[in-house]
């Protein structure tokens, strides 16, 4: 069994464009229309089977077809992840080639006077990236496995620029994929009453039993 651990700290600083995870919305409502319907269809053949060997049959062929959906769903989203990066990185480039001295935003910020927020509070952000980490993927002789990922808060809200920095490029792979898939949306750090963007860094760790 494979089990996750988060520690949460926050640091601030500017960044560049947001990118929306509407790419990672997609592919995951596309999967679990399907995963809709096979249930449905599932559902019907063991209710209507009188047998319990059958029964257990149809069961395990369930989990069986489950699983396999949830390994084509990461290939999508592995896809759905470089879109996103290559995006983030052309808007990157025409960020710093058309700044202009005086609306420089690299400034750092190592102080704000209200520290972006996730509904629910750090611990929820906790249990989302937990719930959508796909572990199956993650294979290695070091246990465990970690990571430091460090993501940025834009002034609306969404996440941007996510970047998985450890030894295991699958699981740092993984990592960048929970933490642009999160639902909820970032109250935005604020100094002097306007919203401004920052950075957080979320350190994981994969127990491999």
């Amino acid at each position: 069994m494979k089990s996750l651990l988060l520690c949460l700290f926050c640091f601030v600083f500017s960044i560049c464009y947001s990118q929306q995870t509407e790419e990672f919305k997609q592919v995951k409502n596309y999967y679990n229309q399907h995963r809709s319907m096979l249930n449905t269809e599932f559902k019907k053949k063991f209710d209507a089977e009188t047998d319990n060997a059958s029964k257990i049959s149809i069961k395990n062929d369930f989990v069986f077809f489950m699983k396999k959906m949830d390994s084509i769903e990461n290939t999508a989203l592995v896809g759905a992840l470089l879109k996103v990066k290559n995006t983030e990185d052309l808007n990157n480039l025409n960020l710093q080639k058309n700044m202009k001295p005086s609306a420089d935003q690299s400034k750092i910020y190592p102080f704000t006077d209200k520290t972006a927020d996730y509904p629910g509070g750090i611990n929820a952000l906790r249990t989302e990236v937990a719930q959508l980490f796909y572990s199956d993927a993650v294979n290695s002789d070091i246990n465990p496995v970690k990571t430091n990922v460090a993501f940025v808060v834009e002034k609306n809200g969404t996440i941007s620029n996510v970047k998985a920095e450890g030894d295991n490029f699958i699981f740092n792979r993984q990592a960048e994929i929970a933490l642009y898939s999160v639902s909820g949306i970032f109250s935005p750090a604020i100094i002097n009453g306007d919203p401004v963007r920052c950075r957080f860094k979320l350190p994981l760790t994969l127990n491999i039993e």
